[in-house]
């Protein structure tokens, strides 16, 4: 079941809000109607969590010790003691969340569906600006290293 705010508008009338002084102050249905717009995209959103979390889809999860904010990069494993693992053996309809920390607190992070990461990979080893290297529990894990700045440009 969907509610709009012209719902809660026909049963509450006037709304209040809490501007930046703390201070409740009313918003009229003209200026409360625009967020009627942001709602179904919103909505996108919500579902999409959700799923990810509800409906026994494959994540894979990496939790960076804070090694990105040196670096600029978020670093994937690949492969471990030479055999695939990490991304590699991720489910492709799966999802990836990489979590990043401060002072061992996790402060942010992405998630990536799983063929859109190795599609990412896949562009930049192409254009020959794949970065790699050995890391891990005993630097026995093959790590591909991806910019930040460039996770999401085409």
């Amino acid at each position: 079941m969907t509610i709009k705010l012209t719902d809660i508008y026909d049963v509450f009338g006037e709304l209040s809000i809490i501007n930046e002084r703390d201070e409740m102050v009313p918003k009229n249905y003209e200026e409360l109607k625009k967020y009627d717009i942001d709602f179904d995209f919103g909505k996108i959103g919500e579902d999409f969590t959700k799923t990810l979390f509800e409906h026994n889809t494959k994540v894979e999860v990496k939790t960076d010790r804070g090694k990105w904010k040196g670096s600029g990069n978020i670093a994937i494993e690949i492969r471990c003691k030479g055999r695939d693992s990490g991304l590699t053996v991720t489910d492709k309809d799966g999802h990836f969340v990489y979590l990043l920390t401060d002072n061992e607190e996790i402060i942010g992070g992405f998630i990536f569906k799983v063929e859109y990461l190795k599609e990412k990979i896949r562009q930049l080893h192409k254009e020959g600006r794949l970065k790699m290297t050995m890391g891990g529990d005993g630097g026995m894990s093959q790590l591909v290293l991806l910019p930040i700045k460039e996770l999401f440009t085409t």
